[in-house]
């Protein structure tokens, strides 16, 4: 009798597991597939979490254009770390990533985004996607581009917004008094970096629509040294946007409802 008993005990406790293992699914980041193009944000020289941070909460909260879904935080190695925020949403997916070593040349920019979005591909399934960056941020996504358009490895990119992004360097010697290191060598005008991004031999794809959004207030990246932009880019596939605010400022440029709006506009064409 008792050996009957402990023989439905453990039955019953096997059926139970059973019904566990089945029914418990964990949310495995291999799993999700976005059909969408998901916009991708990359800060720039010397950003941080909070450069992005505010525009998304508004994008995510305000303005309901869609989800913070990831973070990506690359190493000073190049190593990868992901945080999953999605809790199983499917709107319009953001994702932001951050690079622990913000002061590195475009190269290594390049390299680090490339090794982001390859991960978002084979991880995520994320076949498409569009990028905003500001400041450095534009300029090492144009160096991605130029490096990197192995579709097979790398999603396709649809759409680049560029906030403040310098294509011709930055106008300001003093500036580079104070700043020393591989970005800032990279930033200079006429500097090695800006003439190979630069150079007629380097294509971006043809399928990429760009906008690029400047300010008359921004003593970083300049009017004219945004315009630059247009060496790169072919005419057919680029929008300028040049506000007229001597109050808007190089990090104003990202907390501007103003911004948000021509972002909105040229990416997903909301309306609140």
């Amino acid at each position: 009798m008792k050996k009957k008993y402990i023989m439905r005990v453990t039955a019953l406790l096997i059926i139970i597991v059973g019904i566990t293992v089945i029914t418990y699914k964990p949310e495995k980041a291999e799993s999700r597939n976005y059909d969408e193009p998901s916009t991708v944000f990359v800060h720039g020289y010397k950003g941080t979490y909070n450069s992005f941070g505010s525009m998304l909460d508004r994008f995510e909260k305000q303005n309901n254009w869609g989800n913070k879904a990831l973070i990506y935080r690359v190493s000073k190695n190049g190593n990868i770390r992901v945080l999953n925020l999605n809790k199983g949403k499917m709107d319009p997916v953001f994702i932001q990533v951050i690079f622990e070593n913000n002061q590195a040349s475009y190269e290594d920019g390049a390299k680090w985004l490339s090794r982001v979005l390859s991960h978002m591909k084979q991880h995520y399934q994320i076949n498409t996607v569009n990028i905003v960056g500001h400041s450095m941020g534009g300029l090492v996504a144009v160096k991605y581009f130029q490096e990197y358009q192995d579709s097979t490895l790398f999603p396709i990119t649809e759409k680049l917004v560029t906030i403040g992004s310098p294509f011709d360097g930055i106008y300001n010697q003093p500036y580079f008094r104070i700043n020393h290191n591989p970005a800032a060598t990279d930033l200079k005008p006429n500097s090695a970096a800006l003439q190979l991004l630069q150079s007629p031999n380097q294509t971006v794809p043809d399928n990429l629509n760009v906008l690029s959004i400047g300010s008359t207030g921004d003593p970083i990246a300049r009017p004219k040294s945004v315009n630059a932009l247009r060496m790169i880019i072919p005419p057919e596939q680029l929008k300028m946007v040049i506000i007229n605010n001597d109050d808007l400022g190089h990090s104003e440029l990202h907390e501007s409802e103003s911004v948000d709006q021509l972002i909105n506009s040229f990416l997903w064409k909301n309306t609140n």
